[in-house]
């Protein structure tokens, strides 16, 4: 489970970089230091967890042994991150042949966000400050030799990075010449050289992506009109002129995902859209005829949008098509892969799977096999002989006898809307004990959602006897352009609804004891808390704001400069500030405002340098609540974003969290 789906995203676009750096030039610390609680007052909250658990919270958020397995290109290597005794997750590099192993990246303050193979003698890496996001893209052989910062630009903003593979070039696509905007740019990854590709001038309407083919040139771009209207355009391979394929609404879909190179015609584009549907499909399209060639696939209830694709030894066939529904879908396609997806299934059953690495010539597979129970085990398949080998267990502590279930759930809105969710059960509440609830709202909120697997928080929640609630609540992604739209503008109104609702089905169920129910989330999730606790005051025991929006009006004065051109976006999405009337409404559903409706205790955890809800979100409704006597734990890390990613703080923040909730359910 990926917690970062939890948090906020405002666009598609990689979110990074912004406002508050962890120390400025002064040594002066973000928000106000003042407010954030003591360690003692946070060793108090920790001691309240008491209990002959079997499970610790080590045991579900300690990082890995090892992970992140990769299949170099030639298949000769295999890297991995391995976690040091001081926490640091070092990247590895194992000779197949020799079984030499060699550190090739050395993660030391800051995280190594992600890493992988540019060809068969170097790898990448990115890398942030303190949480900051304000990410750089680095280099550096097998054996940690010729590092370089292939952006090293300070203040910028990588939107997207691509290989152009059997070159010694990346595409990056950076804001160096104007925040606002995004410009791509060829590297050399050897020695650095840095090549601009093209202009994007026009702040007002910006490009907003690039469409670029295998051999890395420059074959269409979309343009954002007025922050409202989506225009693609398309070069004409015998004129080199660009040419408008499609004017869509911000909300439709009508996006290329590559270039079908297994095809003779050179203008086909695998595509999804949901123009002229509710869901979301794949077709393949010829942008120079600007028409459907054919329908790939498409699903009555879920929007798809994911295809796989092979490489140049099996000349870019499709592979398969996944998609998110009940839980994670795929659909074989390529003969070559069904006889993958056959052999796994049968080995694996009704786990998950997914391929993880491969080299060029696909002979060597890493697979990702997990469930609702299972973290995670890497297998390495060998599609020669058709066999497979277990290479690393992730978590091997969590046995899947003691896990808890994750059960997908539906029900019908006050409104009648079709909401789909899960809820993570504990033993207890199988066998007819009624247990406490907690109610995660997830991030987003637009076109994010929960989906089925394993889940450390929930898990480790459930390990204390608690149920977890997650609903997809109108506004998610996934379910078709009409439940995602129908939640727009009603951010704290009826999406709290759906989640309320949501609380009402698993109390008639007969699972949880109604009067021990506390609400819990990040970004998002954490603005929904605040509100949970306003619009519902008996509902909540208590609740956890993990950085959370408190105000509207000061997220939106807060957005980076490259947010700027999806502004009247965010005005149909949440609030139209703008607007007298929906300016009231706005006021009516930031939390901030109705501190006096707060009747339950209340956790709020922020990193100091999120580029993404300012500090001052935080900071703001503490000593709101304070002010009026209110009490509220407060904690703040200095050297994090937008959610913790280092160790120490994430159990430090569980263990916080687990307390808290034992204090007040056991009031």
């Amino acid at each position: 489970m990926n917690l970062n789906s939890k948090i906020l995203g405002i666009t598609q676009v990689v979110i990074t970089s912004l406002m508050i750096n962890a120390q400025t030039t002064e040594n002066k610390l973000p928000g106000d230091p003042t407010l954030v609680s003591s360690k003692a007052t946070i060793e108090k909250l920790i001691s309240y967890d008491k209990g002959n658990f079997k499970y610790k919270v080590e045991d579900y958020f300690a990082r890995p042994k090892a992970s992140q397995f990769k299949i170099s290109p030639d298949g000769l290597y295999l890297s991995y991150k391995e976690k040091d005794k001081d926490s640091k997750n070092h990247v590895y590099v194992k000779d197949l042949r020799s079984g030499k192993i060699t550190k090739a990246l050395v993660e030391k303050d800051d995280l190594i966000r992600s890493y992988g193979w540019l060809d068969k003698k170097r790898l990448f890496y990115t890398q942030d400050k303190g949480g900051n996001e304000n990410i750089h893209l680095y280099a550096a052989d097998i054996d940690g030799k010729n590092l370089k910062d292939l952006t090293p630009f300070e203040g910028i903003t990588l939107n997207s990075v691509r290989l152009i593979k059997d070159t010694e070039f990346v595409i990056v696509s950076m804001n160096k010449n104007n925040k606002q905007i995004f410009e791509p740019y060829k590297i050399n990854f050897n020695t650095g050289e840095i090549t601009q590709l093209y202009e994007n001038k026009d702040v007002k309407s910006p490009i907003d992506d690039y469409l670029f083919d295998r051999q890395g040139n420059l074959r269409g771009y979309t343009i954002l009109e007025n922050g409202l209207t989506t225009k693609l355009f398309y070069k004409d391979l015998q004129t080199g002129k660009f040419n408008l394929v499609k004017a869509t609404d911000w909300k439709d879909t009508f996006s290329v995902i590559s270039f079908n190179d297994n095809s003779k015609n050179k203008d086909e584009v695998y595509l999804v859209t949901n123009l002229g549907s509710d869901k979301s499909r794949i077709v393949l399209y010829d942008l120079k005829k600007n028409a459907i060639i054919k329908e790939v696939y498409s699903n009555p209830t879920f929007d798809v949008s994911s295809i796989a694709q092979a490489g140049k030894s099996r000349n870019y066939e499709l592979d398969y098509i996944s998609y998110n529904g009940i839980k994670n879908e795929t659909i074989p396609v390529s003969k070559f892969y069904k006889e993958i997806h056959d052999k796994l299934t049968s080995e694996f059953g009704d786990k998950q799977f997914g391929i993880a690495s491969s080299d060029d010539k696909n002979e060597k597979l890493l697979v990702v096999v997990d469930s609702d129970k299972l973290y995670g085990k890497y297998y390495e398949y060998d599609t020669k002989t058709k066999t497979t080998k277990l290479l690393f267990d992730l978590m091997p502590q969590l046995k899947e006898e003691d896990m808890a279930e994750m059960r997908p759930i539906q029900f019908k809105s006050r409104d009648g809307l079709t909401i789909h969710g899960y809820i993570t059960l504990p033993k207890a509440a199988l066998s007819g004990e009624k247990v406490p609830l907690i109610v995660n709202p997830h991030g987003g909120p637009q076109g994010i959602r929960d989906d089925w697997g394993f889940n450390p928080e929930t898990q480790l929640f459930a390990s204390r006897g608690y149920a977890t609630l997650q609903v997809n609540f109108r506004i998610s992604g996934g379910y078709g352009k009409e439940f995602q739209t129908s939640g727009y503008k009603q951010i704290g109104r009826k999406a709290m609804d759906d989640v309320e609702d949501g609380v009402k089905y698993a109390i008639e169920q007969g699972w949880i004891d109604k009067n021990k129910v506390a609400i819990y989330g990040g970004s998002h999730g954490g603005y929904a808390t605040l509100m949970g606790l306003i619009k519902t005051p008996d509902l909540y025991s208590c609740g956890v704001d993990y950085v959370g929006v408190s105000n509207i009006f000061t997220f939106f004065d807060s957005f980076p400069e490259y947010w700027k051109p999806y502004k009247e976006m965010v005005k149909q999405i949440w609030y139209d500030l703008d607007n007298p009337e929906e300016a009231k409404i706005a006021k009516e559903v930031s939390p901030v405002f109705q501190i006096d409706k707060i009747k339950k205790p209340l956790f709020v955890v922020q990193g100091a340098n999120d580029p993404r809800v300012n500090i001052n979100e935080s900071d703001q409704i503490v000593k709101a609540l304070r002010s009026k006597g209110f009490e509220v734990p407060y904690m703040v890390k200095y050297d994090e974003g937008h959610g913790f990613g280092k160790e120490p703080n994430r159990i430090e923040f569980y263990k916080s969290m687990l307390g808290f909730f034992a204090e007040n359910f056991n009031k």
